[in-house]
């Protein structure tokens, strides 16, 4: 376990040596989303309404602009192949990348959701239910947008390209976390919502490590 934990500490530390790499992903969160009020209404029963769409819409976006970063800066210094040729289980190196990945991005996320929840004029109980949608999913965003990063990982000037790819896989994720908020908000049962969003970590879980791997090793070839 000593190599995964080291490959995740060093991609932090790394992003944490750069944190334009780490801070423009979360300043666009937090910009975007500051200027519905201004793009939109002030009225706090329109922006309630529209909350949970906005924040998660802000939130994916943000994830798929640091994904540029999440195997490009290894595969032009040589470490991927490096851990492709090496002994260790490249699914798990991979992983630890992706837990890297989530913790610089999509904790910060959800620990700012609040505030931004508050400033759409959620109530405190759909605050609750919008942290638990993006605890659930935000590690869905990371796994899924790992297999299309390393499916252009050769590619330069990508982002367009990685957009196309990852963006339909993402709507399943938006409708199912932005019907909870809506639901409770409505007062109504969120347990479908949540199971759905759950299936899809365990399947992500399960499934983006491996694709991840070999896309990574087709690249390289």
């Amino acid at each position: 376990m000593n190599i995964y934990l080291q490959t995740l500490m060093r991609d932090i530390r790394s992003a944490l040596r750069n944190l334009s790499s780490v801070m423009n992903p979360l300043l666009f969160f937090i910009i975007s989303i500051s200027l519905f009020p201004l793009a939109i209404s002030p009225e706090s029963a329109t922006l309630s309404q529209i909350a949970a769409g906005i924040i998660w819409v802000a939130s994916m976006l943000a994830v798929l602009l640091s994904l540029n970063t999440l195997f490009h800066d290894d595969f032009d210094n040589g470490v991927l192949e490096q851990m492709v040729i090496s002994h260790h289980s490249l699914p798990l190196l991979i992983l630890s990348k992706i837990v890297a990945h989530w913790l610089l991005t999509g904790v910060p996320i959800i620990l700012l959701s609040p505030l931004l929840g508050t400033l759409l004029f959620l109530d405190s109980e759909s605050v609750k239910v919008l942290m638990l949608t993006l605890l659930i999913a935000t590690p869905s965003l990371s796994l899924i947008g790992a297999m299309g990063a390393s499916l252009i990982v050769s590619i330069k000037n990508s982002g367009m390209l990685l957009s196309l790819l990852i963006l339909p896989l993402y709507i399943p994720i938006l409708i199912f976390a932005s019907s909870a908020v809506s639901q409770a908000q409505a007062g109504l049962e969120i347990d479908a919502q949540l199971y759905f969003l759950s299936a899809i970590l365990v399947m992500s879980l399960m499934v983006a490590p491996f694709i991840s791997a070999l896309s990574l090793k087709i690249s390289l070839e």
